[in-house]
């Protein structure tokens, strides 16, 4: 990964502006209202500034402008509309979340948001090209399914770290983990020729991992600054841009590692932990006659809170678990022998999540009194 110094400076720039321009975002943010304010269903006890969502912006921002000025970069800026694309969808989300943080927008008027940010990435052609799956080979992607493939993609992964920006810290922490893993996938493919150097996917993952890791000095708990619904959003967009370039164009392959059995598993695996709370969430709300944007107290860090662990410790927790998740992909890209071993270990997480986190299995663990005991204080409400 001859070209890995220059990911890592375009990184380095945009955790550096992030944390400068904090400062001045989180002063407006004050000075405007745009804060959030303590209620029941939130962990926060006191009035926090949002900020963060237009610290990261303007941290993406300069960093790509740099990277043009790094002759290793400058090829996968330069050969297509892509990265232009981003940043006018980033653009277009970040106002949609800027907006719900204001005042809350409709369900049906912030999906919207998302899938006009979709449609911007797909018209600038970042978005993905075929499917891989297990046993069907490769599907190439047509015109027709190709901007409805590309608008669930980015909703997906733009509202699971949403919905996993619950505790101090917790979203950028996992968005670093995942977006540097998925940089360093995305160069290690281009070392054993199966992605061209003007792919736009690990830069992006750069980038992203950038300036999440800048906005983790003010958000670690006690956060003094929020990233809000504009922020989240946007490293949604950001992840799901990134993906898409990176695993919907692997070309066929054979004996590299599990992956590319089905190269979209990769942000399966490396945004594991938010991706399983939004399907989680989706069914527990979906049971209970709620809507999928109704918020609650049942997400994955709040159930390991009720456990006994504290604020840092749960987001630790969740960091170490997207860690090991991403080893998962990272190591048997380096060590192919460790192939065999995947599958063993994907049911053996997979176990562990649903017997440490299931509702059902915190029912059965615990007697009637307790269940009772619960429903009085309204833990479980």
């Amino acid at each position: 990964m001859h070209n890995l110094a220059s990911y890592g400076v375009v990184a380095l720039v945009g955790a550096l502006v992030t944390i400068i321009v904090d400062r001045p975002a989180r002063a407006i943010s004050l000075r405007v209202g745009y804060t959030a304010q303590p209620d029941e269903r939130k962990v926060h006890q006191r009035v926090t500034p949002y900020g963060g969502g237009a610290a990261m912006f303007v941290g993406l921002c300069v960093a790509l402008i740099v990277a043009v000025g790094l002759s290793p970069l400058r090829t996968a800026i330069t050969s297509s509309h892509e990265v232009m694309g981003v940043l006018l969808a980033a653009g277009v989300i970040f106002v949609v979340g800027v907006v719900d943080d204001f005042r809350e927008m409709s369900a049906p008027a912030k999906v919207a948001g998302q899938f006009l940010a979709a449609s911007v990435l797909y018209f600038s052609g970042c978005t993905m090209y075929q499917l891989k799956l297990p046993f069907a080979g490769f599907i190439v992607l047509g015109p027709s399914i190709l901007p409805v493939i590309t608008a669930v993609w980015v909703f997906a992964l733009s509202n699971a770290i949403n919905l996993i920006d619950g505790l101090d810290g917790l979203a950028a922490g996992i968005v670093t983990i995942a977006s540097a893993t998925l940089c360093v996938y995305g160069l290690r493919l281009e070392d054993l020729g199966l992605l061209p150097v003007s792919n736009v996917g690990p830069l992006l993952a750069a980038v992203t991992c950038g300036i999440s890791l800048g906005f983790l000095r003010d958000n670690f708990h006690p956060a003094k600054l929020f990233m809000g619904d504009a922020g989240a959003l946007m490293l949604g967009l950001l992840m799901s841009a990134s993906t898409m370039v990176i695993g919907g164009r692997t070309p066929p392959a054979s004996g590299v590692t599990f992956f590319f059995f089905a190269p979209l598993l990769i942000p399966v695996f490396i945004l594991g932990v938010p991706l399983i709370d939004a399907i989680w969430a989706f069914v527990r709300r979906t049971l209970s006659g709620q809507g999928f944007h109704t918020p609650d107290k049942n997400h994955i860090h709040h159930r390991l809170m009720r456990l006994g662990h504290g604020h840092r410790r749960t987001v630790v927790i969740l960091w170490l678990w997207t860690a090991l998740l991403c080893a998962f992909v990272l190591f048997p890209l380096f060590e192919p022998a460790t192939n065999v071993f995947i599958p063993f270990g994907v049911a053996f997480m997979l176990i562990a999540l649903v017997t440490w986190f299931s509702p059902l299995a915190a029912r059965l663990g615990r007697g009637p009194r307790e269940q009772d005991v619960d429903s009085e204080h309204g833990v479980n409400a």
